[in-house]
């Protein structure tokens, strides 16, 4: 038995060489491109680099810069308020919009076509058609007002109290469809037979969801969370097209305070610094996903 186990170690080494073959490169560039630039921009984070990368340890110095900054502050609140209230309506609206196109309604093919279409767009457009939707003098307040409601304001873009909010309604209207797409073909998973049985031990129909068809779609939720929070770290586009961080810095978020000291203020330090702070961010949400779909998983195995 020992010597064929030794005799199938080489087969299964060879077994699908093409195709590990073919995934070198991608699996070098993966490594030289995507760790080589984060092991780079840590490093230079601790560097007073300004238009040049340059040698000249500041230790964390950048680091307290950073949070001393009121902008940086300012875009941490933000990107809080927008992802937690992002996280929840993406997954409510997503998940109601998907249960009911379960209910094998009517021309649904040309529903979920509309709702998932806005995703087609690239966020700089999504981002203009809200601006010109938001703007008070040809948007939603200057249509409600002309219909006779004279007295109805309604213009998030422009007051920095709730800006946030009109970029968040410009996020929810994008996004929401490919999280709705997502939820149905986990519902899609579902055993009918649960469905009968639940009608027939007559479960109402939001008990079954909620401690029936909610659990079984663990996979799909945790996946969910991760694409969504992945684009929340990273909003930028959004909020260049609806406002450029204004007015003031009321919607500044990280990612952009990371582009205008890299390429505007050419203090390369400070922006690979929040960079850093960024990619710790995203090893937060990525690491608890990880050990839960796979270390998780080996466990309960």
């Amino acid at each position: 038995m020992t010597g064929q186990a030794r005799a199938g170690r080489p087969n299964q080494l060879l077994r699908n060489l093409n195709a590990k073959i073919a995934s070198i490169p991608m699996i070098l560039t993966a490594v030289v491109i995507f760790l080589g630039g984060t092991v780079w921009t840590v490093f230079y984070s601790f560097t007073n680099s300004k238009l040049l990368p340059r040698m000249s340890f500041v230790g964390f110095d950048q680091y307290e810069r950073l949070w001393a900054a009121p902008r940086w502050v300012t875009a941490i609140e933000n990107l809080a308020v927008y992802g937690i209230l992002s996280l929840i309506f993406s997954l409510v609206i997503g998940f109601v919009l998907a249960a009911l196109m379960d209910q094998k309604i009517r021309f649904e093919n040309t529903f979920r076509t509309i709702f998932l279409y806005p995703f087609a767009l690239s966020f700089i457009v999504t981002g203009l058609v809200w601006q010109w939707v938001l703007n008070p003098d040809f948007g939603v307040q200057s249509v409600v007002r002309s219909m006779g409601w004279t007295s109805f304001t309604f213009n998030p873009l422009y007051t920095p109290e709730i800006v946030i909010y009109g970029i968040l309604i410009a996020a929810l209207w994008q996004g929401t469809g490919l999280v709705m797409c997502l939820m149905l073909a986990g519902l899609r998973g579902i055993d009918e037979d649960i469905w009968k049985a639940s009608r027939v031990d007559g479960i109402p129909m939001w008990k079954t969801y909620l401690f029936i068809v909610i659990p079984m779609m663990r996979p799909v939720f945790i996946t969910t969370l991760v694409i969504i929070a992945s684009g929340i770290v990273k909003v930028y586009d959004l909020v260049v097209a609806q406002t450029s961080g204004g007015p003031g810095i009321s919607s500044e978020v990280p990612a952009k305070y990371v582009y205008d000291y890299m390429f505007q203020a050419q203090n390369l330090g400070q922006g690979f610094a929040a960079s850093t702070m960024m990619l710790i961010t995203v090893a937060i949400i990525i690491v608890p996903w990880a050990y839960l779909e796979f270390g998780g998983g080996r466990k309960r195995g």
